[in-house]
């Protein structure tokens, strides 16, 4: 079984008629990972017993229902913590931690029958941007093995990209889900903040962080969405709001829908091969009947400096509880507590970690706060405000995902700056806390994927399905795959 061929629909479909179980499936999960992933390098830990167990108990219980999660195989971003399997998210300081509780949308998976094969390779704490700042690998991107998947959800992207998993979990923080999902060629939502539950997802900066779904399709992402989202007790920042049924309006109409395209996302830095798919999807959203309008948005320049502050910030205040005395990675032959906390934060943390909690530290030190954290808060503002000034008007905003498509491995490893600035067509998002997608929007001159995004008002991801399916049924993009 190949699959690039299959959806959740067709496989919940198969494993009612019992064309094949849930236990078949997922060995053929598990042979596939054992025959690719010394290539891509996706996973962490695998999780082969448990995952079969889940299985078994998944054929046991029957397919009548219609959840067409049950039974089906999944992989985790290794920032989620999973019950009684390791829980690093890429770093030396949480080496072989093992958490004793699941996180909410790990439950909710649980509760809905999927399989957790495995947790999957990240940038070090959600810190990067191409998967390459993880302490254990380095992992590759399936269309050219020689180029980065992204990140920090570059193991979640490649697993779905390489064919070893239908759907997998990402986090969002900055562009986490939606830029890997651009350089691997497949679909990945950054929910509404507070449409889905942080409690769990090991934090970077907590008012940044969103789970999100990474599918081979948007009809999966929806339905995967459908499945995660929903007010937890156990997470402050969750809405107490209705889950809609995001995979019910998926008909392919957009006639009379308005449309935004900020003239800021065409500028210098955006390759032409990327403003020319946007082009293109714009004129085919034209062709469908919605209306396309050029708009601005001026605080787009601002929100790298100002993401990097409140992020780096946040982080500071969130890593210091690994501290080598309560679990996680301890120095040895240490002679004070004081020489116990710099030497295991010293030798526990990456080069990346270290960068953002020394800038964190600096942005809310005596002195600076005012001319850096309260400045980038108050740029934040006003990019929350430019998002309203457009929603007041329009359904959508439609533009480029990246400024690039996948560069090579190691290109950017001594340029953070550079690697900093590919960030620019995402932190926005995540600093007004709205929701939008990454969906395959064509190929480069060399064979990348291309990622186009759409943007939504807050809560309002099934318009975004609704937009982003009608795209992709124009187009045939998410059909292809690349050879392993």
């Amino acid at each position: 079984m190949s699959i690039f061929n299959e959806t959740l629909t067709s496989l919940h479909e198969g494993l009612a008629n019992k064309t094949f179980s849930s236990v078949e499936l997922t060995q053929a999960a598990f042979k596939r990972i054992a025959e690719t992933d010394g290539k891509v390098e996706a996973f962490l830990a695998l999780n082969e017993e448990e995952a079969l167990k889940q299985a078994q108990a998944a054929d046991e219980k029957g397919y009548a229902d219609g959840n067409v999660l049950n039974g089906i195989p999944m992989g985790i971003k290794d920032n989620i913590v999973t019950d009684g399997l390791t829980t690093t998210a890429a770093s030396r300081i949480l080496e072989d931690f093992v958490p004793i509780y699941d996180a909410t949308v790990v439950k909710k998976l649980k509760a809905a029958g999927a399989v957790n094969v495995g947790k999957l390779n990240m940038d070090e704490f959600a810190m990067g941007g191409s998967t390459e700042n993880s302490y254990y690998k380095k992992t590759k991107n399936a269309w050219d093995l020689t180029k980065v998947p992204g990140g920090s959800s570059g193991g979640s992207a490649a697993a779905v990209a390489s064919g070893e998993v239908i759907a997998s979990l990402g986090s969002d923080t900055g562009g986490s889900i939606r830029q890997p999902a651009a350089f691997n060629g497949i679909v990945g939502m950054k929910p509404t903040y507070g449409r889905v539950s942080r409690y769990g997802l090991i934090a970077f900066a907590s008012s940044l962080d969103q789970i999100g779904p990474m599918t081979r399709n948007v009809t999966d992402n929806a339905l995967l969405l459908e499945a995660i989202s929903g007010h937890d007790a156990k997470d402050s920042t969750s809405m107490n709001l209705e889950v809609p049924k995001f995979s019910a309006n998926l008909n392919g109409k957009v006639a009379g829908m308005k449309i935004a395209l900020p003239k800021e996302y065409f500028q210098e830095g955006v390759s032409a091969e990327i403003q020319d798919a946007v082009r293109k999807a714009a004129a085919q959203f034209e062709e469908m009947g919605a209306i396309v309008e050029e708009v601005s948005m001026p605080t787009l320049a601002y929100g790298i400096p100002a993401y990097y502050i409140i992020a780096s910030s946040e982080a500071s205040s969130n890593l210091q509880r690994f501290d080598g005395v309560r679990y996680g990675y301890r120095a040895e032959n240490v002679n004070s507590l004081e020489e116990l906390y710099i030497r295991s934060r010293s030798e526990g943390f990456g080069m990346e970690v270290k960068r953002r909690i020394m800038l964190g530290s600096f942005s809310l030190s005596a002195g600076f706060y005012d001319a850096y954290f309260k400045k980038a808060g108050q740029v934040r503002t006003l990019i929350k405000r430019d998002f309203a000034n457009i929603f007041a008007g329009y359904d959508l905003i439609l533009g480029p995902t990246t400024t690039t498509t996948a560069f090579g491995i190691g290109e950017k490893n001594d340029d953070p700056l550079a690697m900093y600035m590919d960030d620019l067509l995402t932190v926005t998002i995540n600093l007004a806390g709205v929701p939008a997608i990454s969906v395959p929007g064509g190929f480069s001159a060399d064979g990348m994927p291309i990622g186009i995004q759409l943007i939504g008002n807050y809560f309002e991801e099934g318009k975004i399905y609704q937009a982003a399916y009608a795209l992709e049924q124009a187009n045939d993009y998410h059909t292809k795959h690349p050879n392993l």
